[in-house]
């Protein structure tokens, strides 16, 4: 993806079944659980470099001890500057005090970080100041062991305000409108009215209150506190939470939008946003790695216990389609392989843009996430220059000389590494006349393998805004003066906002949108501007299921060909010597490469959640009104 594009986030969860002792004699240290979650957080930093969070908590601790820890960073490299902080504290105590080296009971007792349950959190910030503040696991703390609660997610609410007033009527006085303390306090609120109920229950049956306490961490039913706050939740989401006395939990959202994956056996549960990451760091098969089923929650009692629970009834499976073909890495076997059909299927449409004229072709693709679309687009290209080779010898009818023949056979494709992005380049001023000269020059390009009759085709994994394409990528490619720039696109196009994660909150800002409102001008049909305005306005007080997303009906004036050659227009300029087109990929194709993942609102509009249609609706008024805020 060429335009920089903040998102997700990603989420990690370990708990460990067996007594520290185990871990040490078995693997060396009784800090394996922490090394454990470093490198699930190391191997998520795809998913968030704005900030990363670590808890942990120490089971069955006497009165007096210290048994949650947790730290957050924003520095530029904040899992390292995370671990490092872990690191240095650990070392501090183990060389003030030696008699922790070799005794694992006093390194619990002792020593922060060390534990049986992990929770940690890479972050991109979509909105709001990007503050320590702001960095998961958030804690709400208490004196009674089983209120402490710790939540960690990979979400976005499209409700907030609902469920925020929904605490004011409960009661609550929220200390901020922000979705991530909004549900914390919501799980907080019913994981305190479990805990008062059996209480009460335990003092009616005679317990004393010193008795009371493991009764109450065994008697808490996760799965129920779950239903009921989640009940009237509208979004995206894999949140994960742990409570003060030792249960956890990852709950994911009944459609399956946000990604979660668990394995479990003897020694440790673990769960995590991506699958090959557990596969890596456990060493463990494809197969033992298995999906969190939408609406459901995998549990871990203090005890032990693991159980699968359903806790909302799930809907239509729309897990986001762009997980697949960009957010999550590309080592997992089924994205992997979706990532190069997603090429595969572009070819046709790539093959009628150069005319079929492979020979005067190079291909290539930017950035490195497109790799493995590019290696399905070439597969394919190869595919067809075979079968060319094949028709152009037997049309010979054996008359053909070895030199033809072998001229035939030694046709391949033209590959070539053209964009290099200059990693070390920062856009560090905000000033727009300023920044563009800058963003000019974040890719390189390699000079010499480009003649004035080839075509450059370069493939991306998706284009959003087209800042990037227009203020560099087109105008470094024209330098090498290529007849044609050919730009594919291994996603469609980007016409919604999405409200799960992404930050894409802004119609004006997506380059689907600006060109249908420049095709709207163009054709004197702007007035339908004001007309689905009008439509927006008066589904204002509307509950959220009754809510449509009339702005489809802007998008439909026009065919996707001619929202695409707008496209072209508008990612080029006068400057631009080279004739230019873009290819999106249909979404009949998407639904094709990756059947699995269907969530294709930003896309089609068509939003998985009551919830999304009110976001679009919102920033369809912000857009015509100026109004710069987030619709969400």
């Amino acid at each position: 993806m060429s335009d920089a594009l903040k998102h997700e986030c990603g989420i990690a969860l370990i708990r460990l079944k067996k007594p520290l002792e185990f871990y040490k004699e078995k693997y060396g240290s009784a800090f394996y659980g922490v090394n454990k979650m470093y490198l699930l957080m190391e191997k998520q930093h795809n998913r968030g470099q704005d900030g990363a969070g670590f808890a942990s908590i120490k089971l069955d601790t006497k009165p007096g001890d210290r048994y949650i820890s947790r730290v957050r960073s924003i520095a530029q490299q904040p899992i390292q500057d995370i671990f490092a902080q872990i690191n240095e504290r650990i070392n501090e105590e183990l060389t003030e005090h030696p008699e922790y080296q070799d005794d694992v009971a006093l390194q619990k007792q002792h020593i922060p970080y060390i534990g049986e349950l992990f929770l940690g959190h890479v972050r991109y910030g979509t909105f709001g100041k990007n503050s320590v503040e702001s960095v998961h696991p958030f804690l709400r703390q208490n004196n009674w062991m089983h209120r402490n609660l710790i939540v960690a997610g990979n979400f976005n609410m499209t409700n907030v305000n609902h469920l925020f007033d929904g605490l004011v009527k409960l009661g609550q006085h929220p200390k901020e409108k922000a979705d991530t303390v909004t549900i914390m306090e919501k799980i907080g609120h019913f994981l305190d009215d479990a805990v008062s109920k059996i209480y009460k229950k335990l003092k009616k049956e005679g317990y004393n209150k010193n008795e009371c306490s493991p009764l109450i961490a065994e008697r808490l039913n996760v799965a129920k506190i779950l239903r009921k706050a989640a009940k009237n939740w509208d979004g995206g989401y894999a949140m994960a939470g742990l409570l003060g006395h030792g249960d956890s939990f990852v709950l994911r959202d009944p459609s399956g939008i946000r990604p979660a994956y668990y394995y479990e056996d003897d020694e440790v549960v673990v769960v995590a946003s991506e699958r090959p990451v557990i596969q890596t760091v456990f060493n463990v098969d494809f197969e033992d790695v298995k999906e969190l089923a939408p609406g459901h929650a995998i549990i871990t009692k203090k005890s032990g216990e693991v159980s699968i629970e359903q806790i909302l009834e799930p809907l239509e499976r729309k897990a986001c389609s762009f997980e697949r073909i960009y957010f999550s890495r590309g080592s997992d076997a089924e994205i992997y392989q979706e990532r190069k059909t997603l090429g595969k299927l572009l070819m046709p449409k790539v093959l009628e843009a150069i005319d079929g004229d492979t020979k005067n072709s190079v291909f290539s693709y930017i950035p490195n996430t497109a790799e493995t679309s590019f290696f399905g687009m070439i597969e394919t290209v190869e595919q067809h220059l075979n079968e060319r080779k094949t028709r152009a010898i037997l049309n010979g009818g054996g008359k053909l000389s070895a030199e033809k023949v072998t001229e035939i056979l030694s046709e391949r494709p033209r590959i070539e590494k053209i964009a290099i992005k200059d990693v070390k380049l920062r856009t560090f001023i905000t000033e727009d006349s300023s920044r563009d000269d800058l963003v000019a020059h974040v890719y390189d390009v390699t000079y010499g393998v480009i003649k004035p009759t080839d075509n450059l085709v370069i493939i991306d994994d998706s284009i959003v805004r087209g800042t990037t394409l227009k203020m560099s990528i087109i105008k470094m490619m024209d330098r090498l003066n290529p007849k044609q720039i050919v730009v594919v696109s291994s996603a469609p196009q980007i016409r919604y906002p999405d409200c799960y994660g992404i930050d894409m909150a802004n119609l004006e800002s997506l380059i689907a949108f600006r060109a249908m409102l420049a095709l709207l001008k163009e054709t004197n049909n702007y007035y339908l501007i004001e007309e689905v305005y009008h439509k927006c306005k008066a589904q204002l007080a509307l509950k959220d299921k009754e809510v449509k997303n009339y702005v489809k009906d802007l998008y439909r004036q026009f065919t996707t060909e001619e929202i695409s050659s707008k496209i072209s227009e508008l990612i080029s300029d006068p400057s631009i010597k080279a004739k230019v087109k873009t290819i999106f990929q249909p979404i009949e194709n998407l639904h094709k490469a990756c059947p699995k993942n269907l969530g294709d609102w930003y896309f089609t509009g068509n939003y998985p959640t009551a919830g999304g249609n009110r976001v679009v609706n919102r920033a369809f008024i912000n857009f015509y009104e100026g109004n710069k805020e987030r619709a969400y």
